[in-house]
């Protein structure tokens, strides 16, 4: 391998590189942020109590049986099927001509959300039973509780699953070549074909795969500890120098 080649390779097809990250961070930002609101209502309402009415009771059940057939599907099934399934077979099947983009991106999001109703429903049911039941005795219904009470201690509990999936979908857009989405492994590809060359251009992507899912994880590390707070702290009306003296004691 010539490090020279590799510098002389990237100054001639920088473009093609840049075009191929920018348009992976696309789908990933995109796809993780659609993903996480889907997951995030169908997690809340897998967890909705069972109604006393039966009209409801029996609707509630039904969503559900909706929900954990989408969840288990697309959990259950590779991501690179099912853009094949989605984008050639609507086509094949319903005559839909959809956007490579748009088709992307609504791969990613529904994917993604199938994880991520699991993730909120791990997180809602982690969450004390007995603030719930605090939060009936005022008078809350589930909606207020799940508003003021449950969600702000669920999102803090799910940061890190839901940054871990994001880095997920940075590298799994790869597998979105298969239906012609420029994103880096296309480009890269494309690359490898002009020069004839595999190890080079792949080694800059990886290279590439790299810098953006370490800077999303160190991106992701910061939010959580401004979310932690300070590890020191003064209790409200205790005096700041007393404060700071039991936390040197201690």
């Amino acid at each position: 391998m010539s490090i020279e080649w590799i510098i002389t390779m990237v100054i001639n097809n920088w473009p093609l590189f840049l075009r191929g990250a920018g348009m992976t961070l696309l789908i990933s930002i995109i796809g993780t942020i659609i993903g996480a609101i889907i997951g995030l209502l169908a997690g809340v309402i897998r967890t909705i109590p069972t109604p006393e009415r039966k009209v409801k009771r029996v609707l509630l059940k039904i969503v559900n049986i909706i929900l954990s057939v989408y969840i288990e599907f697309f959990r259950g099934t590779p991501m690179i099927v099912q853009a094949m399934v989605i984008f050639y077979g609507s086509a094949m099947a319903f005559g839909v001509d959809m956007d490579r983009t748009a088709a992307a991106i609504l791969i990613v999001s529904i994917n993604t959300g199938a994880y991520m109703a699991e993730i909120v429903r791990g997180g809602v049911i982690s969450v004390d039973k007995g603030q719930f039941e605090s939060a009936q005795a005022i008078g809350m219904n589930h909606v207020q509780t799940m508003l003021h009470v449950v969600l702000p201690q669920v999102i803090r509990n799910i940061l890190p699953a839901t940054g871990n999936q994001f880095i997920i979908n940075i590298k799994d857009t790869s597998v979105l070549n298969v239906i012609g989405v420029t994103e880096l492994y296309f480009q890269t590809k494309t690359v490898a074909g002009m020069s004839f060359k595999y190890f080079e251009p792949f080694f800059v992507a990886c290279i590439l795969y790299f810098v953006m899912t370490f800077t999303v994880t160190l991106i992701l590390r910061y939010f959580e500890r401004k979310l932690d707070g300070p590890e020191n702290y003064s209790m409200i009306g205790q005096p700041a120098q007393v404060a700071l003296t039991n936390t040197k004691e201690s």
